[in-house]
Order: C-alpha cells, then structure tokens, then sequence
C-alpha cells in the first residue's frame, strides 16, 4: 500500500526514483513509496524533471502541481501534489 497523507496543501507521497532506467514508468511500490523507473541520468536535475513530468500525466494535473519536497538529490524522495486529496491521488496510481 502506498504511504500518502493528506496535508492542507495537498496530498504527499514518498517516491523511490531508478535513474538510467530503459523507459520512464512507474513500477509498483517499495516498503509504501511508488518505484518510479526514469530513462533519464540523475544529471543537472534530468531525472526530477521527469519524474515531475511523469506524475504530472499519470495525476492528470499541471507540472507546477508536483513539487518535490525532500529528497531531490536522492533516490528515496517526498512530492507533494497541490490541490488534490490523497484519495484522488491513490485512485490514480497504477499498481
């Protein structure tokens, strides 16, 4: 199951990112984060931008929604998707 909390700002959800995967997708869930898999290199912020992009889609919601919180320079990251309840965000993901 995956760990999201609803905050007065919207809902935020742990992410465990696989840079220089082969294809950008999300992978199923690790001990309550989403895996996400990126084809992009962990490079001058590459791979946060896609992975803002990837959830953007899969949320449908804009990219100025998806905010990392902590983690940026890490595998194991905090978003925080504005304006949407946890529900919706759960409801979305793919598992």
């Amino acid at each position: 199951m995956v760990d999201v909390r609803d905050t007065p700002e919207g809902a935020v959800l742990r992410v465990r990112v696989v840079p220089r995967a082969g294809r950008t997708v999300i992978d199923g869930i690790v001990d309550g984060a989403i895996r996400v898999r990126l084809a992009a290199p962990p490079v001058e912020g590459a791979a946060n931008q896609a992975l803002i992009g990837l959830l953007a889609e899969t949320l449908t919601v804009p990219k100025r929604d998806v905010e990392i919180v902590s983690g940026a320079r890490g595998r194991l990251k905090t978003v925080r998707i504005r304006n949407r309840p946890a529900q919706d965000v759960l409801a979305r993901i793919p598992t």
